[in-house]
């Protein structure tokens, strides 16, 4: 699929291009449609080294999931000098430059597992741009398979190579730690249930943020007989301190996984989150795509015909 190149336009949309033909083309993504505006990855932390690093693995993620989306990376505001990159654009700074383009307004998808107090601002300003704003990432079990990977990788839990079922695990308890106060912790309570049926392990939810809850579940958990509890992150990275994930993992003695980072499924749910944000293609719209693909399958059984006919041709010469 080929871009429009508009000057000046931060935010390209797509346009269709010339289809592949020949019988071992690959197929088309019908996902996107024609015109389909630009999904903007909302981050909950001004631009660094470290964030910068895990968005743009996720944004190549989604774009080897679906050729030829347009995709751009939107921060929370914040010191330029620090953050060291001049390309890097604040989602208000990207809302803006669509707006003056005349483009169509982007998909804000926010890079957060669940409810967090970056989403109050972030619908405050899609609402002054009329942008669309998708859900959290989460709950999902999408994450409950990143989360289980992470804890494996750290050596707290083990997963058959075919499904990712456990068949034998080093914690026998899970703390699934996430950010975003005891709303968060609620919502992580739906992924740390998909997590315990995979590790046959009890999963209890808290909120890094919150004051001694971390420490609460972990207690809960050596109640009712787990003896080697661990910390488990539902944290993507930029929307927490990693000095949370470090003081929760010292204050409570146990051996913590590494947060969900560029996990090739959180990913996926990007692309799967913007995709069902778009809107349905009109009657019209799906009219025009037939017509396209029988006008391309024509084109295609002509050309076999002529290549047919000329091997039929040449066949008593050969002889």
């Amino acid at each position: 699929m080929s871009t429009a190149a508009i000057p000046g336009a931060p935010l390209p949309v797509r346009t269709p291009g010339s289809r592949a033909r020949g019988r071992h083309r690959r197929p088309e993504r019908p996902e996107i449609p024609s015109g389909a505006p630009a999904l903007v990855l909302a981050v909950p932390a001004a631009a660094g080294p470290e964030s910068r690093s895990v968005v743009e693995e996720l944004l190549s993620i989604v774009r080897s999931e679906h050729n030829g989306v347009q995709a751009a990376v939107g921060y929370l505001p914040g010191d330029s000098a620090e953050a060291g990159g001049g390309e890097d654009r604040t989602v208000a700074e990207l809302l803006a430059l669509a707006a003056e383009a005349g483009l169509p307004m982007p998909v804000l998808v926010p890079l957060v597992p669940g409810p967090h107090g970056f989403l109050t601002e972030l619908h405050a300003l899609a609402a002054e741009y009329g942008a669309p704003v998708t859900d959290a990432l989460g709950p999902h079990p999408l994450l409950a398979e990143a989360v289980h990977v992470r804890l494996s990788e750290a050596g707290l839990a083990r997963a058959d190579r075919a499904r990712l079922f456990a068949i034998a695990t080093a914690a026998d308890g899970v703390v699934l730690t996430t950010v975003g106060g005891e709303d968060a912790a609620a919502a992580a309570g739906i992924t740390g249930v998909l997590l315990a049926a995979r590790l046959a392990v009890p999963v209890v939810a808290a909120a890094l943020d919150v004051p001694g809850s971390v420490a609460a579940a972990v207690n809960h958990l050596k109640e009712t007989g787990s003896q080697r509890p661990a910390l488990a992150p539902l944290v993507i990275g930029p929307e927490a301190d990693s000095e949370l994930l470090a003081t929760a993992a010292e204050e409570t003695g146990c051996p913590s996984a590494a947060p969900l980072g560029a996990y090739p499924t959180v990913g996926q749910l990007i692309a799967s989150t913007y995709l069902a944000a778009l809107p349905a293609p009109s009657a019209e719209d799906l009219a025009r795509a037939e017509a396209e693909a029988a006008a391309a399958a024509g084109a295609e059984g002509a050309v076999e015909g002529v290549r047919g006919a000329h091997a039929a041709a040449e066949g008593p010469v050969g002889q």
